[in-house]
């Protein structure tokens, strides 16, 4: 297959691109606006692929996704271009509506146009797979599974932005016959994370002997999922699931906040134990901050369909996962040092002013 991977130099983008790369026969074309967070070094490892190119596109850009498609001719798209991070989707909601609602818009229509222009063997084996968030269903609550029918509560401006687009791409199947597939997951962790998220941030800070933010109490709950096993199950989708199907992707691996900082501080207490000047203990940083506005208190995703339907299961524990990604961090400094040199130094984000 050619696949037209958008939002490839992101962090999920990236591990699905060395994946394919790496594990199929498959080709990608990437494309990417580059913002903060896309990373072109996260793709160093399979950058020189024959079976690899790189287009430095904006989604919203009509003309230049159109081209796109007419060059290309892919088999597939994998879409992941997305503002993702709820903070700043709080700080500054205008940009998330504008790539993710917008820009999934522009998307389905070209891919549309393109699609219709196929013969049709081609049309029976073309698929729009977009990719989405298990935030779009909202607050669990203390007990439950979000299902492929759980109806949908988002809380934040970046929820709501991916809401709209999940809607947009069913109602683009259901409407014109556009093939899609859409799947939600839960929150990913693993190599190459923008430092903005949890568990980076709380890596990274943790080395510098900087304070270890912790929204309210640490008692919100997620379930984690290692992105090089999201990638395989989102690959696995696209080549083999069911055109107009929902397919949610969780790790099965529910922890407190709280808990996975401690669980950090006590993996860094083993491989670092030469800590920072003043500090005694990691655990010492940990440092509880006024709340999130809108924190969904619990999310959990069932992922039974996916297993029984495409065979799909993680093959990471959070022990096994959390271990090799805080040892990533440790033997990729020079990476995450060129990041942090950048837009982004840990700040607080997502406080209403």
């Amino acid at each position: 297959m050619k696949i037209l991977v958008t939002g490839g130099a992101g962090f999920i983008g990236s591990a699905v691109i060395r994946h394919i790369i790496n594990n199929t026969s498959s080709s990608v074309i990437n494309i990417d606006k580059l913002t903060y967070a896309g990373n072109l070094e996260s793709l160093e490892p399979i950058k020189d692929s024959d079976r690899y190119v790189f287009e430095k596109v904006d989604i919203c850009d009509r003309n230049e996704v159109q081209r796109i498609f007419k060059q290309y001719q892919p088999n597939a798209v994998m879409h992941l271009a997305a503002e993702s991070h709820v903070d700043r989707s709080i700080d500054g909601p205008g940009e998330f509506i504008t790539t993710n609602v917008v820009g999934t818009y522009i998307l389905l229509e070209e891919a549309r146009s393109y699609f219709s222009s196929l013969d049709d063997m081609l049309k029976q084996s073309f698929r729009f797979h977009h990719i989405s968030t298990d935030e779009v269903y909202g607050d669990l609550g203390p007990q439950g599974l979000f299902t492929e029918t759980t109806s949908y509560e988002p809380s934040s401006p970046y929820s709501a932005s991916k809401a709209s687009s999940d809607h947009l791409v069913r109602a683009w199947q259901r409407t014109y016959g556009l093939p899609t597939l859409l799947t939600n997951c839960s929150n990913n962790y693993g190599p190459y994370h923008f430092p903005e998220k949890l568990i980076p941030l709380i890596i990274l800070n943790a080395l510098a002997g900087k304070p270890l933010p912790v929204y309210g109490d640490g008692s919100q709950v997620r379930d984690w999922l290692f992105v090089e096993d999201h990638a395989r199950a989102l690959y696995r989708v696209v080549t083999e699931g069911v055109v107009g199907e929902t397919y949610n992707i969780g790790g099965h691996n529910e922890r407190r906040n709280i808990d996975v900082v401690k669980t950090i501080c006590g993996i860094l207490e083993e491989l670092v134990p030469n800590k920072p000047d003043g500090v005694h203990a990691y655990e010492d940083l940990i440092t509880y901050v006024t709340d999130r506005p809108g924190h969904d208190v619990r999310y959990a995703i069932d992922a039974s369909k996916i297993q029984r339907d495409l065979g799909w299961t993680p093959e990471e524990t959070f022990e096994t996962g959390i271990r090799s990604t805080v040892e990533w961090y440790l033997n990729n400094e020079t990476w995450w040092r060129r990041v942090l040199d950048g837009s982004y130094q840990g700040e607080r984000l997502g406080v209403v002013r």
